[in-house]
């Protein structure tokens, strides 16, 4: 992955101080934090928990008064800040880490600067046009990979118990998984003629339609371990050197292949007995009224 430079802008307001290091080791994986900015009224006792954290991850505090009780200026003052640092043209992209809606013009001023941009907030607190306005959202309960188990593990593990429990039952009908119409989309988007669909087209597809797609928030590190777990996907790999090739398709797409086979085979029936059924009705005999112009030379 090429070397970011990114600006680290945090709200400190809506972020949690106990996931500092999570926070930044995720950072870490799209470029590097040139500038590590924490914005609050430090005079306040409520960001307690950060003062000890901001030394240690040498994270710059940016103080900011209310000036109205009863009114956050964090915000505002992490807005100017962010596109003072834009017009500088230092940096690649951004990484801010709030819940809070109001960073939705400033994300999607930053996206049309042509930088990349970074959310990191909570699932619960974070709307959705936040979401969407980012290059990549990521969710701060899956930095605790403890906690993501306890809530991703029950996504699965119910899931197909209730499948082996419904073949017991005929009437019940099959539960659809709560991904297969976002990978079906996807498939349909980036595959080819058989179906056969790269496994990071199909990734980089789910993850413009949707920022917030981690595999991680289902249990899974990679997307190739997460996609060979879904029984409605099928997976071929092809190793190339050590470079690893992957391919998945629609389960439902491979029955759909075996019926064109199956129409072929009386085709040549139906044109054996296209002369069977033109040899009867002989059209030409019709043509009688030849034999009326011969009926002059027996007169003569």
């Amino acid at each position: 992955m090429e070397n970011r430079k990114l600006a680290v802008l945090i709200d400190a307001d809506n972020a949690q101080a106990s996931l500092t290091a999570e926070l930044l080791a995720e950072v870490a994986k799209y470029g590097t934090a040139i500038v590590k900015r924490a914005y609050g009224d430090w005079t306040t006792s409520q960001l307690k928990s950060w003062k000890e954290v901001l030394h240690k991850h040498a994270i710059h505090p940016i103080q900011q008064f209310a000036y109205t009780s009863g009114k956050n200026s964090t915000d505002s003052a992490l807005i100017i800040d962010a596109m003072d640092l834009l017009y500088t043209g230092n940096f690649d992209g951004f990484c801010l880490v709030s819940s809070d809606s109001d960073f939705t013009r400033l994300a999607t001023r930053l996206r049309e600067g042509g930088l990349t941009v970074i959310g990191i907030g909570e699932k619960s607190k974070t709307p959705r046009p936040f979401i969407a306005a980012c290059d990549k959202f990521v969710f701060t309960e899956i930095l605790r990979p403890e906690k993501a188990q306890e809530e991703t593990g029950s996504n699965d593990k119910p899931k197909t118990r209730s499948t082996r429990q419904s073949k017991s039952k005929p009437a019940a009908p099959k539960e659809v998984h709560p991904l297969q119409a976002m990978f079906t989309s996807a498939i349909d988007a980036v595959a080819r003629e058989s179906g056969w669909a790269e496994l990071s087209a199909v990734g980089s597809y789910i993850a413009k339609n949707d920022p917030s797609f981690d595999p991680r928030n289902y249990g899974h590190s990679r997307l190739s371990q997460m996609v060979k777990k879904l029984d409605f996907l099928t997976v071929q790999e092809q190793r190339n050197g050590s470079k690893l090739h992957s391919e998945i398709r629609l389960k439902e797409a491979e029955g759909g292949e075996t019926q064109p086979v199956a129409v072929n085979s009386p085709a040549p029936a139906c044109v054996a007995e296209a002369p069977l059924a033109a040899s009867p009705s002989t059209p030409r005999k019709k043509r009688t009224p030849r034999k009326k112009a011969d009926s002059p030379v027996a007169k003569g």
